[in-house]
């Protein structure tokens, strides 16, 4: 597993070089942060939407992701972020769901038409998760 710091995701996210978008969505819970860095960079609002897949350890909880929240948003070009992408069907839910607008993904790592750390490829340990101590026998 590689630690990742605010300090290095926000270096990556200055050096992006993006077009104009009307909006950033972020995906809760994983892509709340970055979301919200990425919509502070290009000076545009930002929305949340809801999406449950996995669980805490990572594993699928659903046979497919299920949308828990959503608001309507028509015509705008939009940024959809996210922490992660292993599979893609998050993004796939979140794009199905925006269907009604211009679509580009972003995610720190994984699949997206943008991804910030293609190079990485094991686990990650994001600054704003809380990891359990491991405890001491």
């Amino acid at each position: 597993m590689i630690d990742l710091s605010f300090k290095q995701i926000c270096e990556r996210i200055n050096k992006l070089n993006l077009p104009h978008f009307d909006l950033v969505v972020g995906i809760a819970e994983g892509g709340i942060v970055p979301a919200s860095l990425i919509a502070y960079k290009l000076g545009i609002d930002l929305r949340i939407i809801k999406i449950n897949y996995r669980n805490n350890q990572n594993k699928p909880i659903y046979d497919e992701p299920v949308i828990l929240s959503q608001e309507k948003m028509f015509d705008k070009k939009i940024l959809i972020v996210d922490d992660v992408s292993v599979s893609g069907k998050t993004l796939e839910t979140a794009i199905r769901v925006l269907r009604d607008n211009s679509i580009t993904t972003l995610t720190l790592k994984g699949k997206a038409n943008y991804v910030l750390f293609p190079e990485i490829t094991e686990c990650v340990n994001w600054p704003w998760k809380l990891h359990p101590k491991e405890e001491t026998v």
